[in-house]
């Protein structure tokens, strides 16, 4: 890995050779050394129904809830752990600064009272004005994955076999986003 200054006196950092480049890919600054995408946040009508499907369908684990009464939200950091992470994790207050160091957190930011109105729900960004799209899940089998999600009555947006995109499948959490499932060596 290489690297030169600018006029600003901050080390620019060649993008990895082995990466992929296209338009618009520039160097990295050494300015950013240290910054870590840490989360992507959902709001969800229930947080019960919300957190029993990514902890109990996905197997995420609860690493942080921050209530805001007077503002009217709470918000639940949830993460994908290895087993050997769950074993290990931080307790009290370095649970939760652990949470805030990690990768792919996602947060579910509930507002109060959505809960209790029939008709509600948010838009999953799939349909006009499109906007945000899904998160995505890597598992190590597809076909087990979509056997599990089956015998848990979870809803598909579309099967591994259906559409021209083979090997992935999409299913919805309960407020309706979009779920990638990905089997790595079959994005090849």
């Amino acid at each position: 890995m290489s690297t030169s200054s600018n006029n600003n006196n901050d080390a620019i950092i060649n993008q990895p050779a082995s990466s992929v480049s296209t338009d618009g890919v520039q160097s990295i600054s050494s300015k950013t050394t240290g910054f870590t995408f840490n989360h992507t946040m959902l709001r969800v009508k229930d947080p019960a129904k919300s957190l029993a499907f990514y902890t109990g369908v996905l197997g995420m684990t609860l690493l942080a809830v921050k209530k805001f009464p007077d503002m009217g939200f709470d918000l639940y950091f949830l993460a994908k752990l290895t087993e050997s992470e769950r074993e290990n994790l931080p307790t009290g207050d370095d649970l939760e600064i652990f949470a805030f160091r990690q990768r792919g957190i996602l947060e579910l930011t509930h507002n109060y009272g959505t809960e209790t109105k029939a008709d509600f729900s948010y838009h999953d960004g799939n349909q006009d004005p499109q906007g945000f799209g899904h998160i995505c899940f890597s598992v190590p089998s597809l076909n087990e994955a979509v056997a599990w999600f089956d015998k848990n009555d979870v809803e598909f947006k579309k099967r591994p076999e259906d559409g021209s995109m083979k090997n992935i499948a999409f299913i919805k959490d309960v407020d309706g986003y979009w779920i990638e499932i990905v089997q790595a060596d079959l994005m090849r």
